[in-house]
């Protein structure tokens, strides 16, 4: 439904905020908020039609009373406590986000460095190891579906909570080193429970102020984990006590539980949006279930199997699996790393030290999704992706036909500088393609499906440089580029349902 808004004030203030053009109405049994933000267009429009959505848990008495007024009277102009209030929450919860990444990327990259550790200990063959990453990808994607559940039973700020949790028991379960199937069954947990974190964080994200840029930023935090991780965690693989570097995820969990129910208090999402001066979106109408209306967009599919082919690439190039073990080449030292360090070792006769070709990657993955922000504004994010692709596919045939020891390990940090952009690219397009009531399950699958490619391309280039050699990497990994590109062609540009 429309109404009709009086012509409203605008604060003596430069602050900007969704309270600048926000009116609530208050009846007898329900309470809902009619808003309209524009960045671009005076607040002071008169008779700009709006919409009213829905706000069923949100009670009056939650919301400050210099905001709240009966249709029909002057609504009095936000003070700046209240604007600083305001934004002062939205910093608070995205702060606490960008650690629930960084310990996301922390735990990513902990399990590289530790494998040579986990099978000393456990006197297991590679294919028995293994089971850490499966166990770890099936407890992503039943998160990733279990969120639908959850989001609509728990709300926002509960799940979180319980991500976070399931995230605690994991570290619990490794930190004292107990028999493999039960360590093994902790990466179940980790992965159930960074699903409902990821998923809830990157709705929260989509909904703030310049969500592109807070995409980017928090993306970073995830790789910088993935970056710091490994430097500790190879500390602790050559000591005895080796399990005792899982002490130090365990307390990064329990500051993660506690930072979230401070910063969000249990609450959902649009009570945190409305007390962030966020704008409330609609709730859908359709009498289907979510799963259904999720995986009849056609959309979703498109971005998660573009997902699953990027992860392939990132884990194939720098990504730390075990699965380089079924190569033919014997070097200890590239059985834990990516095989772009596999190709090095053997083709560019690098040492031990090549292995700091995978963390140069993951630098420049960080510095890129920040980075290279103020490209992705200029050239537009649709058309940027071609960009990245292009550079990308170029410096992996430099890579394939140039023999030259350095010029490899540069080229591979630079590849991991424009991937770096690309994933959260693929979450503002989902937030803008997408339904936001749909936005946090879409997100879910997509990455869901995504964190497979981290298993399917690796295992393909194991049994391929097991037949043709590890030269075979670049034509896959150039192949997948351009699958990629299909891909993104075949994704609409529009955005039909929603703007920034």
């Amino acid at each position: 439904m429309a109404t009709q808004v009086d012509s409203l004030s605008s604060p003596t203030t430069t602050e900007k905020s969704a309270f600048y053009d926000t009116k609530l109405r208050v009846d007898n049994d329900e309470t809902t908020v009619a808003v309209f933000t524009s960045q671009n267009t005076p607040a002071t429009t008169p008779g700009r039609e709006i919409e009213e959505y829905q706000l069923t848990e949100l009670p009056a008495a939650r919301v400050s009373s210099n905001v709240v007024s009966v249709v029909g009277s002057d609504v009095p102009t936000p003070s700046l406590e209240d604007l600083k209030r305001a934004r002062r929450a939205e910093y608070i919860g995205f702060a606490a986000l960008m650690f629930c990444y960084f310990l996301e990327g922390w735990n990513d990259g902990t399990n590289g460095p530790m494998l040579p550790a986990i099978q000393a200990h456990y006197k297991i063959k590679f294919a028995i190891l293994a089971l850490v990453y499966i166990t770890n990808a099936c407890g992503f994607i039943t998160g990733a579906f279990a969120n639908i559940y959850l989001s609509q039973k728990l709300g926002f700020g509960k799940t979180l909570l319980v991500g976070a949790l399931f995230q605690l028991v994991a570290y619990v379960l490794q930190a004292p080193a107990p028999p493999y199937p039960l360590f093994a069954m902790a990466y179940l947990f980790s992965g159930f429970g960074l699903a409902l974190q990821n998923s809830q964080a990157m709705v929260f994200t989509v909904s703030l102020r310049n969500s592109s840029t807070k995409m980017g930023i928090i993306q970073a935090c995830y790789g910088f984990g993935a970056f710091v991780s490994p430097l500790v965690a190879t500390q602790f693989s050559g000591m005895r006590r080796w399990s005792y570097h899982y002490l130090i995820s365990m307390g990064g969990a329990v500051f993660n539980i506690i930072f979230l129910t401070l910063a969000f208090r249990l609450q959902n999402l649009d009570v945190i949006l409305v007390k962030a001066g966020q704008v409330v979106r609609e709730s859908g109408t359709s009498k289907d279930n979510l799963y259904s209306q999720i995986m009849g967009l056609k959309v979703v599919h498109l971005l998660a199997f573009f997902a699953l082919a990027y992860v392939g690439v990132e884990f194939t190039l720098a990504g730390m699996s075990p699965i380089c073990s079924f190569s033919a080449i014997h070097t200890n030292f590239d059985f834990y790393l990516g095989w772009i360090v596999t190709f090095i070792i053997d083709k560019r006769h690098g040492g031990p030290s090549s292995g700091y070709i995978s963390s140069g990657f993951f630098a420049g993955m960080t510095l890129g999704r920040v980075g290279l922000l103020w490209l992705n504004k200029l050239v537009g994010e649709r058309r940027v992706i071609w960009l990245y692709l292009s550079i990308c596919l170029g410096l992996d045939v430099v890579i394939w036909v140039v023999p030259s020891l350095i010029g490899n390990g540069v080229a591979v940090s630079f590849i991991g500088l424009f991937l770096g952009p690309i994933f959260p690219i693929i979450m503002n397009r989902t937030a803008k393609l997408v339904p936001h009531w749909l936005i946090s399950g879409s997100v879910g699958w997509i990455t869901g499906l995504g964190i497979s490619g981290s298993a399917v391309l690796p295992l393909v280039t194991g049994a391929m440089s097991d037949r043709l050699g590890i030269s075979s990497l670049h034509p896959l990994v150039v192949s997948v580029l351009c699958v990629m590109a299909g891909l993104w062609l075949a994704i609409p540009g529009g955005d039909p349902h929603r703007s920034e």
